[in-house]
């Protein structure tokens, strides 16, 4: 037998429940003004449970995951922090919603070197406040306490969204043909992707996040929140025909709209045909960036693309604009004679 006199706890190791339990009951009020009508039960369970909606005749669960890349490091350096649970919730369900599928609900993972209620309740609020514009209930999530993985101060997310699309309803590209337009949805900055870059743009500029820019500052003009598609998508899509919906995140128009085309075309994309927000141009301009390095890295002021008929421009426009959500026709698809869908770029 041990003859040391000391006993360790759990709390020694760095590790402090009670302040884990504390955050749960400070995050409940939260919670509850996400509740939807198929939520069962309530927090602290081992599993979130939630009945499918009525009315679905072949149901089909849509998910996905995600987290907020490096500008989590931006926010925790600018000690903004209700805001980048907004990005954690709007990266998963505006990957969803480009299936057709309604967001359900939300689950979210927050792990940290040592717990801090008051950033803790503010990211959680954040992450509450994207499932409320979204329609999706938060019914569970994990927050881990882990001395020695991260490094003091800094903190990690990731979420997981499922939701749900009738199985005749869902979006399939093979609709997507010669003719159709592209119909660009604005974003409210770089959303949560390419921050890798961002951060060098800053170093080398020599930049500071408390830099007056644009009537803000330069951190919260970078730590804008990701928009939320949601509602405004489901809208449109109860009301008008839509082939195909591309969310751009990481890989910018390049890579994601093609993710939705099929075999042997290609979008003629005119990067004149919409105004991206300033902080786009001061990145270009402080690191020195090509146009195609721009436009492959971040979304360029084009938070989702739509793949819509001519006929249908003028309508789905007054839907989107009803909402608030800026939108133009940015381009077209074309046939090619290249196998793999593929993106070209003009100027008019």
């Amino acid at each position: 037998m041990s003859s040391k006199s000391n006993p360790l706890t759990y709390r020694d190791s760095g590790v402090d429940i009670d302040t884990g339990n504390a955050l749960i009951d400070r995050i409940k009020p939260h919670t509850k003004r996400t509740t939807r009508p198929e939520v069962m039960g309530g927090l602290g369970g081992f599993g979130g449970l939630m009945s499918i909606p009525e009315g679905y005749k072949q149901p089909i669960l849509v998910s996905g995951t995600d987290g907020v890349g490096t500008k989590l490091k931006l926010a925790i350096d600018a000690k903004i922090y209700d805001t980048i649970g907004i990005d954690l919730v709007a990266m998963c369900v505006n990957d969803i919603i480009v299936t057709g599928a309604e967001p359900l609900f939300f689950l979210d993972y927050y792990a940290t070197a040592k717990l801090d209620n008051d950033i803790a309740e503010d990211v959680i609020k954040g992450i509450a406040d994207g499932c409320v514009e979204s329609g999706c209930a938060l019914i569970g999530g994990e927050t881990a306490e882990m001395p020695g993985m991260y490094a003091q101060g800094d903190f990690d997310l990731a979420g997981f969204s499922v939701g749900v699309v009738e199985k005749s309803e869902i979006l399939d590209p093979s609709n997507v043909k010669a003719g159709q337009v592209l119909l660009g949805l604005a974003s409210s900055g770089p959303h949560s992707n390419g921050y890798s870059l961002i951060r060098k743009v800053i170093e080398v500029s020599g930049a500071s996040l408390s830099d007056e820019f644009n009537g803000t500052s330069l951190g919260k003009a970078l730590l804008a929140p990701t928009t939320l598609y949601v509602k405004p998508i489901l809208a449109a899509l109860k009301k008008h025909t839509i082939h195909a919906i591309a969310h751009i995140t990481g890989g910018g128009l390049t890579e994601n709209l093609p993710r939705v085309m099929p075999e042997n075309s290609k979008g003629i994309i005119d990067v004149e045909s919409w105004s991206p927000k300033p902080i786009f141009k001061w990145l270009q301009e402080q690191g020195n960036i090509e146009d195609q390095e721009m436009l492959r890295t971040f979304n360029c002021g084009i938070g989702m693309v739509l793949v819509i008929d001519k006929e249908d421009i003028e309508a789905i426009q007054a839907t989107f604009n009803s909402f608030g959500i800026e939108n133009t026709v940015i381009g077209s698809i074309e046939t090619s004679e290249q196998t793999e869908p593929h993106i070209e770029y003009v100027r008019n």
